[in-house]
């Protein structure tokens, strides 16, 4: 992976705080420490962050808001 790659994922952490108020439960597609897609579809997400960028490499992130209840 590119370090660009690395770079965002890295954001990704240091801002997740903030991403979890702006993006509950949703998709983030981060390129250059900006969120360039987010939605409840994966795939649209990735899609649209693809065609936005050029990229290949893209960092997503499912942002939970810590609200679930998993049970079994």
């Amino acid at each position: 992976m590119p370090k660009e790659f690395w770079d965002d994922m890295d954001w990704v952490s240091k801002h997740y705080s903030e991403l979890v108020k702006k993006y509950p439960d949703k998709w983030i597609a981060v390129v250059n420490g900006k969120v360039v897609s987010s939605g409840q579809d994966l795939g649209k997400v990735l899609e649209e962050a693809k065609m936005k960028t050029g990229k290949e490499h893209i960092v997503v992130e499912f942002i939970e808001c810590g609200g679930h209840i998993y049970g079994w």
